[in-house]
């Protein structure tokens, strides 16, 4: 068995501690999706295409699918 010492100050500070196994952090690491920041037109045109899907959802113009083959 392995014992593992925790410090109480960070534990107190991070709200919590999650104890696992290298191989479980590992495949959740290699399961996790990369966080990308956009910036410059790349931003624009993602906050644009964002813009217009609300306007259209608000306009109702949009429908809610439960799977893409709905789509016809």
């Amino acid at each position: 068995m392995t014992t593992a010492t925790l410090l109480k100050k960070a534990a107190a500070k991070d709200t919590g501690v999650v104890v696992l196994t290298l191989a479980e952090y590992n495949r959740l690491k290699a399961e996790s999706l990369p966080v990308e920041y956009l910036t410059g037109k790349a931003a624009r045109d993602l906050d644009k295409l964002v813009e217009e899907g609300l306007r259209e959802h608000r306009a109702g113009k949009t429908r809610k699918l439960k799977s893409l083959a709905d789509l016809d």
